[in-house]
């Protein structure tokens, strides 16, 4: 199956979006038809490279239809990044058009503003061949750019193949239905929210509410409005609803899912006591298009990423990528039909991440004998003191405990002695403040000494993308 043949699923009088404007299954269908003819006539042509730049909308997904029923191949971006940012992917991926909210200075390549798209007329007796004869499942249907937090951002090359399977895996292990209505908060540009959100949505007849924003009184309004049952978050979005929504404002909800980054046990704890429900965690990346496990809603363990989805297999191996018994930590590597085809001309990155046919992740992690998988850390985001491994997330589970605390991020800075040496960023309840020497000797009876972080730095808030996840390398 193609990726936009899964907008033939819904009925035509169905909702599938809840925004400013109710919009059927129908209109969508209409829309998306409507988008592909004006492209096509404004010379958009098939195995193209196509950018899409816009905050999230109905008209991003009728854009981005549109884009890959034409053969094309869509190019999403961060629409946070700047104008010298946004070149850079436009010119790594060779692109020649984008379709964007509003104009950018991007030299060299045409621009197609949404707005112009949405008041263009219908060109049936003009429109765009149908080609899906000719399109194969392993052709490429978009490339996500990755963070770029060691150099330059990467482009993941993802098959149709690649994004319909993880769909269709992931809705086998935490299924949604024709009742149920998704909460749209993630960016769209993102693999997060594309698979899980939109593709599982449309593979189920579900609806999705799309809200705009991760502000806690406009995501709770857009809960209550829309009764929403299903919701996607990144941890501190969990952090902020703990801190301003009642359990009458999420009582429409059955599924909490949270992905992106680690979700502290305790504000899972906290989330939970509160509000009745557990927040589920799963883990993925852009490289596996991005499902690769979710923790069964019933049978979910605290700090688990839960068990490999239907299809994907998962191994965890030492530096020579000698497998390792349960309980040991290694890298996790991965193999499925949702990895990526490559990274688009990088042969080298490519040859490096794909190395033995499995997915290199670079995330520490250990297996139960249950065969849970228990993410450590990001191997890049391990810091060497004195030949001694710390692990971030271990000492930021520890920091989460005190009192006071709302969030929390560990990061590794030089040292001429030690090599690197930890610092922890700290952000405390609205009036109170940090008490540097209390929290280090709270940690002492917890850690070793080595891991205890040499400062403590409070800050008003982390630094955070979009999404909500805390940006480390901005610390």
């Amino acid at each position: 199956m193609l990726v936009h043949q899964l907008i033939t699923h819904g009925e035509n009088d169905q909702i599938v979006f809840h925004s400013q404007t109710d919009i059927t299954y129908g209109r969508l269908r209409k829309e998306v038809s409507r988008y592909r003819n004006y492209l096509h006539k404004a010379g958009i042509c098939r195995d193209e490279n196509v950018g899409l730049l816009a905050r999230n909308s109905p008209s991003f997904v009728y854009a981005y239809m549109a884009i890959v029923s034409l053969g094309a191949v869509v190019v999403p971006i961060n629409y946070q990044l700047t104008a010298q940012e946004v070149t850079y992917i436009c010119k790594d991926s060779r692109m020649k058009n984008i379709v964007l909210a509003k104009k950018m200075d991007i030299p060299e390549v045409t621009q197609h503003l949404l707005e112009e798209m949405d008041v263009f007329p219908s060109t049936q007796d003009d429109g765009a061949p149908r080609i899906d004869a000719e399109i194969s499942e392993d052709q490429p249907s978009t490339i996500i750019y990755t963070s770029g937090t060691t150099g330059n951002p990467k482009g993941a090359v993802l098959t149709h193949k690649n994004l319909v399977s993880d769909a269709v895996c992931y809705a086998k292990a935490m299924p949604v239905d024709e009742t149920d209505n998704i909460l749209c908060i993630l960016p769209l540009y993102h693999c997060l929210a594309w698979t899980c959100i939109i593709l599982c949505g449309f593979l189920n007849k579900s609806s999705i509410s799309i809200v705009d924003t991760i502000v806690p009184k406009d995501v709770i309004e857009g809960i209550k409005r829309f009764r929403v049952t299903v919701m996607y978050g990144v941890p501190s979005v969990y952090v902020l609803l703990l801190k301003t929504a009642e359990p009458k404002d999420l009582s429409s909800l059955r599924l909490f899912m949270s992905g992106g980054a680690s979700l502290p046990q305790q504000v899972a704890e906290d989330f939970q006591r509160k509000f009745g429900t557990g927040v589920t965690e799963g883990y993925g990346l852009s490289e596996a298009a991005p499902v690769v496990a979710t923790n069964p809603q019933q049978r979910a363990k605290h700090l688990s990423i839960g068990l490999p989805i239907p299809g994907v297999s998962v191994r965890i191996v030492d530096p020579d990528g000698i497998d390792l018994p349960s309980g040991e930590v290694g890298e996790l590597i991965v193999q499925g039909p949702n990895v990526m085809r490559e990274y688009f001309n990088a042969p080298e990155a490519t040859a490096q991440a794909l190395r033995g046919g499995w997915l290199h992740t670079g995330d520490l992690a250990y297996q139960d004998d249950e065969g849970y998988l228990f993410i450590i850390d990001r191997l890049k985001d391990m810091i060497i003191t004195n030949g001694e491994n710390i692990y971030p997330r271990e000492v930021e589970e520890q920091i989460y405990r005190y009192p006071g605390v709302v969030e929390a991020a560990v990061v590794g800075k030089p040292d001429n002695l030690r090599g690197h040496v930890a610092y922890a960023y700290i952000v405390m309840a609205e009036g109170q403040v940090l008490n540097k020497k209390a929290v280090k000797d709270y940690l002492r009876g917890k850690l070793a000494a080595y891991k205890i972080p040499r400062d403590f730095i409070q800050l008003d808030a982390l630094p955070k993308n979009q999404s909500g996840k805390i940006m480390k390398r901005l610390l």
